[in-house]
């Protein structure tokens, strides 16, 4: 009877337990028929199904995880230096973050943005805006590495930034802070009317490399997120704007005082067209162009003067706004290019706008107004509908493919799905805690993939163990396959990630880089094998060529080096097999350690302040014989006659 009692008792707890761990299996189909564990897990050796692009905010860079698992798998480092690779302190590196107000080691990335091809993400390229020095940057998805960035005059605060039309023909940047355009010394106080909002538009060669092909010389609102058309209507480009006050101080008060704001619908197409014809004029702008070279493993910095101006008022046709409650903050774009959401951070209700009753409106001039000339459209006649109290600050809306979008909201700490065919709330889930951007992997393509939900939260709180006042913010998985949204897992992302971007793995892996082709390398100072490394002197200038190979540097005994010398380390990593980088970092080097990849060369300056012998070592780990790997520089006083000299083995 006992062991009767004990088998029953055994059989309660295994039900009890099952039933925990799929508490929706009868609900629910796709992936929420396994536990939530199962779900995120990818066993060691597997790879993840998506890699996710997370901007990091104020770190300046890039982090990129695997979904589901959420493990990190790189930070890329690219508009603040890196001292983990050396990226803006390396010689090749600094040009890359050069600006027209010099160098600047730090930027402000906000919303990341894959290349496309006819609407679906193509995997070759990822660009990102930096927000507090205007700049966009061009990732290349083969070597994940930075390779152009291009700064953006007359713009202050690159917010509504980097949005990629369906072909990746243009990179289309608002300003966020209205400023004087030209820049000029006048009172804050005057700037109604006076302080403008230009919006520019940097083209995409087939090769990736960008140009600032224009910009419109829009009034001085802020313009604060942006999205292209798609699908129907592809060569358009909406932004949100607020601040239609022209507030200048107390904003949370004074901006915040117009039932409606407005979103600006703009045709680039036409613009775009108006230019070629040699419409515009030539104004004031200098700004830096950065370039890196994969032959040379190095980048040069040019600043140009000069940007093509465009009023928007000369183009008819080309430019309307379109009222929206109240202080808008998201403009998204569903995957038919049908419907504009705009989300009004102090409205609570979502509006949605019709494309086609837009073009109606305008064909049939029904404006209800004009703002500094640009005609303003119905609110009412071009509404699709409203989604009626469906949370308290909504922020951003994707998309899964499937006639249905989720909205973040801010307030009330919730994303909620919701129908575009009927415009009802179909489901909502809580966030942890305070979400601003959300992400779906395509979600903001013609085609997403519609698996996964991305929450990216800016308060933590007790989510994780504590790390002192402060913690890492929480981006928060969901599976959206079934009906019903749920929350599979959290886990900490760097920085403060404002937008993310989502794309499945295979479309990337293939073509991801390996190692750089030796017979490939343009450097200047390359040494391809041994037998070209070399010290050489001029003047107080020393140039040492030297290479790197499981486990030594050629030379590694070097001799001759004074006080006062600038000497150039040029290691040329001689690995020619996948990730095998080699480090390099000499004591009393006032930069950062340097990580060559195979097949690359990299320079890092020493400047040496004492006399004696100064020890120099690989710093990533390559080899058993790891350790080993190290060499000495002599270094003799500032007028000694010692030879300059350099060995390895004698």
């Amino acid at each position: 009877m006992k062991k009767l009692i004990n088998y029953a008792l055994a059989l309660v707890a295994l039900m009890f337990f099952t039933n925990c761990g799929d508490n929706n299996n009868a609900k629910n189909s796709g992936a929420m028929s396994a536990s939530k564990a199962e779900q995120v897990y990818v066993a060691p050796g597997e790879h993840d199904e998506y890699y996710a692009f997370f901007s990091g905010g104020y770190s300046g860079n890039i982090t990129v995880a695997g979904l589901p698992s959420g493990r990190m798998l790189k930070e890329i480092p690219v508009f603040s230096q890196f001292p983990t690779s050396g990226y803006g302190y390396s010689e090749e590196t600094k040009a890359m973050l050069n600006t027209s107000f010099g160098f600047v080691p730090w930027g402000d990335a906000h919303h990341p943005d894959i290349s496309q091809t006819n609407g679906e993400l193509d995997g070759r390229w990822i660009f990102i805006n930096e927000n507090n020095t205007p700049r966009i940057a061009r990732i290349s998805l083969a070597t994940f590495e930075t390779e152009e960035i291009i700064e953006l005059p007359n713009s202050a605060g690159n917010h509504a930034s980097s949005f990629v039309t369906e072909n990746t023909e243009y990179i289309v940047a608002g300003t966020r802070f209205a400023v004087p355009n030209p820049q000029r010394d006048m009172p804050i106080s005057d700037m109604k009317g006076e302080f403008k909002g230009p919006l520019s538009f940097v083209s995409i060669a087939e090769d990736g490399r960008m140009n600032l092909e224009f910009q419109l010389n829009m009034p001085g609102f802020n313009y604060d997120l942006a999205h292209p058309g798609r699908n129907k209507s592809h060569g358009w480009f909406f932004f949100t704007s607020y601040n239609t006050e022209e507030a200048n101080t107390l904003m949370e008060v004074n901006a915040s005082q117009n039932d409606k704001d407005y979103i600006a619908a703009v045709n680039w197409q036409k613009i775009a067209e108006y230019v070629k014809n040699g419409g515009g004029k030539k104004v004031s702008g200098t700004y830096a162009h950065n370039i890196y070279d994969e032959k040379t493993h190095t980048a040069t910095s040019t600043i140009k003067e000069g940007v093509t101006m465009v009023d928007p008022r000369e183009v008819e046709g080309a430019v309307f706004y379109i009222p929206i409650p109240k202080s808008p903050h998201g403009c998204d774009v569903d995957p038919s290019g049908q419907y504009i959401v705009g989300s009004g951070k102090l409205s609570t209700d979502l509006s949605v706008y019709d494309f086609d009753k837009m073009i109606t409106a305008i064909d049939n001039k029904d404006f209800v107004d004009n703002s500094y000339g640009i005609p303003v459209l119905s609110y009412e006649n071009t509404l699709a509908g409203v989604v009626t109290q469906p949370g308290l600050g909504p922020l951003h809306t994707e998309f899964d493919g499937k006639g249905n979008a989720y909205t973040t909201f801010f307030i009330s700490s919730e994303v909620v799905k919701w129908s575009l065919e009927t415009f009802e709330v179909l489901d909502r889930q809580p966030t942890f805690y305070s979400v601003g951007h959300l992400m779906i992997p395509g979600g903001n393509s013609r085609k997403p993939f519609g698996k996964y939900l991305v929450a990216l939260n800016k308060i933590t709180k007790d989510r994780y163990l504590p790390t002192g006042p402060e913690l890492e913010h929480s981006a928060q998985l969901y599976d959206i396959s079934g009906d019903k949204m749920e929350l599979l897992s959290d886990f900490p992302t760097h920085g403060e990630p404002h937008y993310a971007a989502g794309i499945r793995a295979d479309i990337i892996k293939k073509k991801s880089k390996k190692y750089y082709e030796l017979s490939e390398n343009e450097h200047p100072y390359v040494a391809k094998n041994e037998s070209e490394a070399k010290v050489t002197r001029n003047g107080n200038e020393v140039h040492i060529r030297m290479t790197t190979i499981r486990s030594h540097f050629a030379p590694d005994n070097i001799e001759g080096i004074k006080v006062g010398d600038k000497v150039y380390f040029h290691i040329t990593n001689l690995e020619q097999d996948f990730d095998v980088p080699h480090g390099f970092s000499i004591i009393g080097a006032n930069t950062s350690e340097i990580l060559v990849m195979p097949g690359q060369t990299k320079t890092i300056v020493w400047e040496p302040k004492r006399e004696g012998v100064w020890p120099f070592y690989c710093t990533d780990f390559c080899s058993a014989l790891h350790q080993e790997m190290q060499g000495y520089v002599r270094v003799s006083a500032k007028n000694s006659d010692t030879p300059l000299k350099y060995t390895l083995d004698e």
